[in-house]
């Protein structure tokens, strides 16, 4: 599975440093909103 960024997220997702762009997109996840953005946020900040 690889990671997706919706189009109309990609704006704010590109404002990330790379690291953490790059952190995001290992994850293998899926950002179709804000909300999924804030939330694998919040992993990455606890560790998790």
């Amino acid at each position: 599975m690889a990671s997706y960024v919706a189009p109309e997220l990609r704006e704010k997702f590109e404002t990330l440093s790379i690291d953490l762009k790059n952190n995001i997109l290992e994850l293998d996840v899926q950002l179709n909103n804000i909300y999924d953005l804030i939330n694998i946020l919040e992993i990455i900040s606890k560790g998790e």
